[in-house]
């Protein structure tokens, strides 16, 4: 579904990203482990059409998205919901709903079954649907920032960092939410640095170290190997 080849992304002189390659096949939940700075969120940026690779191809559904601006790519099916939500805090719940279902906006019946669908998964939202984002708690508006995300019906889902700054609680609803959004059909590439929480519903992940795959395998792999359980996971 998403291929990455050899995908180098620089800033000025220096290498964020050196000669990447990861694989997404469709209905997989892929996690990309890797402390800050480790390349995670460039990697998404260039998917996204955010940054530009300075080598390397990226394949969706087998067609190049390399040199494709970002809203054209949340329109051939990847959209990205950052890590730090960009929220807009002063518009309410279902407005901020509304702008997340932006690329199908002339599609009416499919916009009021996607509300449907995400005020199912997150029925807190729809119970806040006229608070501001701003006023909900850091759990509430990282459920609105997937639900933004899942109005414009991706294809592939790119998750950076869903589980920062909340309590450990609200982080296990929270991956129960995504393991739900990836049985109802939407593949997920997930940037995470809670390894534990991520290898339990991933299929497959990659660890980065300064810019670099440097280990990748199944989950059940991952979480056993001493290096990777050293590094990311504890003992």
């Amino acid at each position: 579904m998403l291929e990455l080849r050899d995908i180098t992304v620089k800033y000025g002189n220096y290498a964020a990203v050196h000669q990447v390659n990861i694989e997404v096949t469709q209905g997989e939940i892929v996690v990309l482990l890797g402390a800050n700075g480790a390349g995670k969120s460039t990697t998404f940026r260039t998917i996204s059409g955010l940054s530009k690779p300075a080598s390397g191809k990226i394949l969706f559904q087998g067609k190049s998205i390399g040199g494709k601006s970002p809203d054209k790519i949340v329109q051939s099916g990847i959209v990205q919901c950052a890590e730090d939500r960009k929220l807009f805090s002063q518009m309410s719940v279902k407005d901020n709903l509304i702008m997340g279902a932006y690329v199908h906006r002339k599609n009416k019946k499919q916009f009021k079954q996607t509300l449907k669908e995400v005020y199912e998964l997150f029925p807190i939202l729809h119970d806040k649907s006229d608070f501001s984002a701003g006023s909900l708690s850091g759990g509430q508006q990282q459920m609105l920032a997937i639900g933004r995300a899942l109005m414009a019906k991706p294809k592939l889902m790119l998750l950076d960092e869903p589980s920062i700054g909340l309590a450990p609680l609200i982080v296990e609803q929270m991956f129960e939410s995504i393991q739900e959004i990836n049985n109802e059909g939407t593949t997920i590439l997930l940037a995470e640095q809670n390894a534990n929480a991520a290898l339990s519903i991933a299929d497959k992940g990659y660890v980065f170290e300064n810019g670099k795959v440097v280990v990748k395998g199944s989950s059940e792999e991952l979480f056993s190997n001493k290096e990777v359980r050293k590094a990311y996971i504890g003992a």
